[in-house]
């Protein structure tokens, strides 16, 4: 017998290729078997795809149609603030037509026209930044810097009206991301209510300090405070409690502080003062 025809010892050649044979066959059905749970997988996410295009359809549908309901309520709001100022000035542009008008009157009549057709300059404007419901334009900076654009612009309104305006800043070189100048113009209606509510040698404070991965900035006067119920209502669009207010200030900050991912909310007891606390995310240092 030729010697390589000899089997290697302890080696059963038949059961080999049987083994051989069964992992060929086990490899196949498993081959087979991944073709089929990927086309399975493929299936099931463009399912998935496909209800999440028509989850986020609809979500959109109903957002747009909220978008809608909202400013057709705030289109008849409007409609009912500009009647009374639209009404008053043509009143008074009325009567500059008298040919036998006094010119002391002529003036005094003319300016009320001029200061009704500015309020509802001012309403319209307000309305449109409401509207809008978004800040535009991001940049980085510091908070004390926001607090000297604030200080340049209300001490010397505060001392001419003989009220104590204090900046109280314990924010150190903490950085804020936004819009700044949104940012100002949602302080400022802050300060110039809390202006409004005291009287002579009052105080007004705006205060800044770090709290966690948030920056708390509030304005806060010792002035004649609000009742619970309008405080309640205080971020109504066109809500007011002013004659000349448009009543849309306090909506726009809100929408200020939200835009920037805070928040803002109100503290008030009447003949103690009232209290606004605006909350905004701050800058990761690196």
């Amino acid at each position: 017998m030729d010697p390589t025809e000899i089997p290697a010892a302890g080696i059963d050649t038949a059961r080999l290729a049987e083994a051989f044979q069964i992992f060929n066959q086990a490899s196949e059905e498993l081959a087979t078997a991944y073709a089929a749970l990927e086309r399975q997988v493929e299936s099931l996410t463009a399912e998935l795809a496909a209800a999440n295009a028509e989850a986020n359809r609809l979500r959109e549908e109903a957002e747009r149609n909220k978008r809608l309901a909202a400013m057709g309520e705030m289109a008849a709001q409007l409609a009912h603030q500009l009647r009374t100022p639209l009404a008053a000035a043509l009143l008074y542009a009325g009567n500059l037509e008298n040919p036998d008008l006094p010119e002391s009157s002529r003036v005094s009549i003319a300016q009320k026209a001029v200061a009704r057709l500015k309020h509802l300059e001012r309403l319209i404007q307000d309305m449109l930044l409401f509207a809008r419901g978004e800040v535009l334009g991001r940049e980085t900076f510091p908070v004390a810097e926001l607090l000297g654009d604030l200080a340049h612009t209300f001490e010397p309104l505060a001392r001419s009206r003989n009220v104590d305006f204090r900046i109280e800043a314990d924010s150190g070189e903490a950085l804020l991301t936004g819009n700044r100048k949104a940012l100002v113009g949602a302080l400022t209606n802050l300060v110039e209510n809390a202006l409004q509510a005291v009287d002579t040698g009052g105080i007004v404070t705006i205060a800044s300090a770090c709290c966690g991965n948030q920056m708390i900035l509030a304005v806060r006067d010792n002035g004649r405070g609000m009742t619970s119920d309008v405080v309640t209502r205080l971020f109504e669009p066109f809500f007011t409690t002013r004659s000349d207010g448009t009543g849309l200030g306090l909506a726009i900050a809100r929408g200020v502080a939200r835009a920037h991912g805070g928040g803002i909310d109100v503290r008030s007891d009447p003949g103690v003062g009232t209290e606004f606390i605006i909350t905004l995310p701050l800058v990761e240092s690196t």
